[in-house]
């Protein structure tokens, strides 16, 4: 069974940079995509990036120049490189298996626990 570990999460001030990190236990397959979604306070949960397995990377309008997804398989790890933080990413940031084509959440699929990320002005 997969299991996914967010870390690196914590406070940064808003200009500054920050990257997560994501640790992959179990099994995968590689038809399923990788990405970060986030949740701010009393919002809904939304996608940030994804990486698909022909390696396509995707990214909200929100964070495109900013954040950048990558993946290093030999240390099962999932990463997110925050860049020029802003206080409206301050959110609770979060890893997922996706196993829908079109990347978009399903039953199913395995997620992190969650990790905060508070940006300061």
């Amino acid at each position: 069974q997969v299991q996914l570990m967010e870390s690196g999460g914590g406070s940064v001030q808003s200009g500054g940079s920050l990257r997560l990190s994501c640790a992959v236990s179990g099994y995968t397959y590689s038809q399923y995509c990788m990405a970060w979604f986030r949740q701010a306070p009393e919002k809904e949960r939304e996608a940030v990036a994804a990486l698909e397995p022909d390696g396509t990377k995707t990214y909200v309008d929100s964070v495109k120049g900013r954040y950048t997804i990558t993946q290093d398989n030999s240390k099962n790890t999932l990463y997110l490189q925050m860049n020029s933080m802003k206080t409206e990413d301050t959110a609770i940031y979060y890893c997922a298996e996706l196993k829908h084509y079109s990347c978009a959440p399903q039953p199913g699929d395995n997620w992190g626990q969650g990790t905060q990320v508070p940006v300061s002005s």
